[in-house]
């Protein structure tokens, strides 16, 4: 029974939907985007105070975990910081969530639906133009 114990002593992701992530974001919280770069760049949730970590990354053989993904975000936050983490879907940010919670992070939210969902809801977003991308 052990390892049942061990378990429960684990902070719990607490999972906010994207309008509570919205209100959040602009008034308390730092929204940390886990998504890859190139994702970031076509669009990301439009936010005073907007962090781009990828969680992963994608190589030819497929999406591999970022090694320096808790180095990079606590190079850039503190323990103490208010942080909304989303990526596309929802996935990428609940397992970054809970590595933060465990690397000792007090106050993180995993914003649920990602980045769709905040697209669905019409919120606000951002999208950087390149040179690449003008026609």
């Amino acid at each position: 029974m052990g390892s049942i114990g061990n378990e429960s002593s684990k902070p719990e992701v607490v999972t906010v939907d994207v309008v509570t992530a919205k209100s959040l974001i602009q008034t308390t919280h730092v929204y940390l985007d886990v998504r890859t770069v190139e994702e970031f760049q076509k669009g990301h949730v439009d936010a005073e105070k907007n962090i781009n970590i990828p969680y992963m990354f994608n190589t030819p053989d497929g999406r591999v975990k970022n090694p320096d993904f808790l180095k990079e975000v606590s190079s850039l936050c503190k323990k103490e910081d208010h942080l909304i983490v989303g990526c596309q879907s929802g996935v990428r940010s609940l397992y970054a969530t809970a590595d933060l919670l465990a690397e000792g992070f007090k106050d993180v939210y995993n914003m649920g639906g990602g980045y769709l969902e905040w697209v669905k809801k019409e919120f606000p977003v951002k999208i950087h133009v390149t040179k690449d991308s003008i026609i």
